[in-house]
């Protein structure tokens, strides 16, 4: 019998690109499966599933507001309605299988699935355990995480430590160098610079890079600039008639970006680490300070004490970013020494263990 299984959650490219992963990885072993994903409306999950060739279904629901109290007045009646929601979607559906990525959409999911005693399984991608996932560990059948000891969140007999799952696209391309470069329309003979702010943009790095912007032509460099939707109209403002910049909101082909990159600007969200240990980069990371229990810095502060990374604060990206980025493209050694400790950490089979371990145990 074929398996049915519902993948929940999203909100950011950190939980939506695993979840693909891990489906691809479950289809390879077990072609005949289907898949539906459930994320929130509005959320950048309803765009990218179906692009990956996946059905999504979104569910009318929103997370706490922390900034404006008054924008959670209908976070109960959401939250229900998202309920009645997700009965139908079984009811269509009949899953035998539940996993669920993270994102609060992934909660309403989950709970319907545990009470009705079907099968659900976890992926943590960070250090810090989300509180929709820890009261959803308690009755999972098996929690996948990327670090060690997640036990202080969740019951210790159902962790499996996997690392996380990089897109196939990503650690499986046969992008060259001078491919990735083109793909930009920039030039092969010059040093690039990647910037990725997450997927939804980061404020601290566009302010700095669009402060600086003529400091990558005097210093014979070139950038491609992910900006996330907010910042992409004055990043393109900014970069018209420059040729050694390539900017929008969003990058498509990510393994053309990672080809590209002799350097690399980035969050220190858990998969971003995941995808550049595996493409071995240089990197300078700026945490996003705001993230649960301040998890980006821990991130990144240990890729720097393993000399795997350098990392600047958000507050002084402003100041201190570029200058790093300079100073890196013109250390030959340092960016070697950073690219063979971060590439110790490259974990290129976790989907695979995640998907062996579902699939024996629905």
């Amino acid at each position: 019998m074929s398996s049915r299984i519902i993948i929940a959650g999203g909100g950011t490219g950190g939980h939506i690109f695993p979840a693909i992963a891990i489906a691809n990885a479950i289809l390879k072993q077990q072609p005949q499966t289907e898949f539906l994903f459930v994320g929130a409306k509005g959320k950048m999950e309803m765009e990218k599933i179906p692009q990956a060739g996946f059905k999504i279904v979104g569910l009318d629901i929103a997370g706490f507001n922390r900034s404006s109290l008054i924008k959670n007045i209908g976070l109960p009646f959401k939250l229900i309605k998202s309920f009645f929601q997700v009965r139908t979607i079984f009811k269509d559906f009949k899953p035998n299988a539940v996993i669920g990525v993270g994102g609060y959409s992934s909660f309403p999911v989950l709970r319907l699935a545990q009470a009705k005693g079907i099968s659900t399984f976890i992926h943590e991608s960070n250090s810090f355990a989300g509180k929709a996932n820890i009261m959803l560990g308690k009755k999972a059948k098996k929690i996948f995480t990327a670090s060690t000891g997640m036990e202080k969140f969740f019951p210790a007999e159902k962790i499996l430590i996997t690392g996380n799952p990089v897109r196939a696209d990503i650690s499986g391309t046969a992008v060259t160098r001078e491919d990735g470069v083109k793909f930009f329309g920039l030039d092969p003979a010059r040093k690039t610079v990647l910037s990725i702010g997450g997927s939804l943009g980061a404020k601290s790095i566009n302010e700095a890079l669009e402060k600086n912007l003529e400091v990558f032509e005097k210093n014979n460099l070139q950038l491609i600039w992910q900006t996330g939707k907010p910042y992409a109209d004055k990043a393109k403002e900014r970069a018209a008639g420059k040729t050694n910049i390539w900017t929008n909101d969003f990058i498509n082909k990510m393994e053309n970006a990672y080809a590209a990159a002799d350097l690399v600007i980035s969050r220190s969200g858990a998969m971003a680490i995941a995808e550049l240990s595996v493409m071995k980069k240089a990197v300078v990371f700026v945490p996003f300070p705001y993230a649960a229990e301040d998890h980006q810095t821990v991130n990144a502060q240990s890729l720097v004490n393993k000399n795997a990374g350098i990392m600047i604060k958000d507050n002084e990206a402003l100041e201190l970013l570029i200058p790093a980025i300079i100073a890196l493209s013109n250390d030959e050694g340092k960016q070697l020494v950073l690219k063979s400790n971060i590439s110790k950490m490259a974990i290129t089979n976790a989907d695979e263990k995640i998907a062996t371990e579902i699939l024996k145990l629905i």
